[in-house]
């Protein structure tokens, strides 16, 4: 008598949605480094943006439709690197790093490597139990797209101003050398993904949203330069409650010697 085969197990549709969303940032992420091989520089840097934002939006509607999944966890890891990692730091190199030399590649590598060590740590980080949930409004160090966006802050004013001092190679080595630094270091910054508005402040905040928008399609580099800025701002701001924070809910001395090794 011949064996039954299995049925086949069924996947829904919007199971598969957060994972086509990363399969797009990947796709623009490796479209940034084609538009910098053929020199349209402005395209390269919004399918950077355009990463972003997908990257952004993959975790939300993995958790919104219930998909989320230790495949799509891999998947949106290895986006970033691509995206975030890899992308920006070809797109500087081509810009006007390999006019460096080899020191310009190094610093190249030292970029992307940065990034894989980051991503890696903060993969490892997740498996941490028992840490207090305030540390969950919290990142060690830069997160990837805010890095990316960072590190290319050369090419998005040179956009405004033109690239006489921007496109120099010694600007884009203490860029790629100061944005390395933030990235791997235990620097404490905002994770903006548990934001809570309050419902007083919901069309205040809307109304804000809308005018971010609508000055990112009207003048998209002066707007991307101006939120870079205040993000930089932002970093003194969560080392000092992040201490507060600590002091008055510490972190378990395992956990706490744990992320110091990382």
């Amino acid at each position: 008598m011949a064996a039954r085969h299995k049925r086949p197990e069924w996947l829904h549709i919007n199971k598969m949605i957060p994972n086509f969303l990363t399969i797009l940032a990947i796709s623009a992420g490796m479209s940034a480094i084609r538009f910098g091989l053929e020199d349209q520089w402005e395209n390269a840097a919004l399918a950077i943006l355009a990463a972003a934002i997908l990257d952004a939006l993959d975790g939300r509607v993995a958790r919104i439709l219930k998909g989320a999944s230790k495949f799509g966890a891999e998947l949106d890891s290895l986006s970033d690197f691509i995206s975030f990692g890899v992308a920006p730091a070809m797109m500087l190199y081509l810009w006007a790093m390999q006019d460096f030399g080899p020191f310009g590649w190094m610093l190249t590598l030292l970029f992307s490597v940065s990034m894989a060590l980051r991503l890696a740590r903060f993969n490892t980080m997740l498996e941490v139990d028992n840490l207090p949930i305030w540390t969950s409004n919290f990142f060690a160090g830069v997160p990837a797209p805010a890095a990316a966006g960072l590190v290319l802050m050369p090419m998005i004013l040179s956009f405004i101003v033109g690239d006489e001092f921007f496109r120099s190679p010694f600007v884009i080595s203490f860029y790629l050398i100061s944005v390395s630094a933030l990235v791997v270091s235990s620097i404490p910054t905002f994770s903006f993904k548990k934001i809570k508005v309050p419902t007083t402040r919901v069309l205040p905040f809307m109304i804000i949203t809308t005018a971010l928008v609508a000055a990112l399609v009207s003048a998209p580099w002066m707007t991307i330069s101006g939120v870079l800025f205040v993000y930089l701002a932002t970093i003194p701001v969560s080392i000092k409650t992040y201490r507060k924070r600590i002091k008055e809910d510490p972190i378990p001395i395992a956990n706490s010697t744990k992320e110091d090794n990382l």
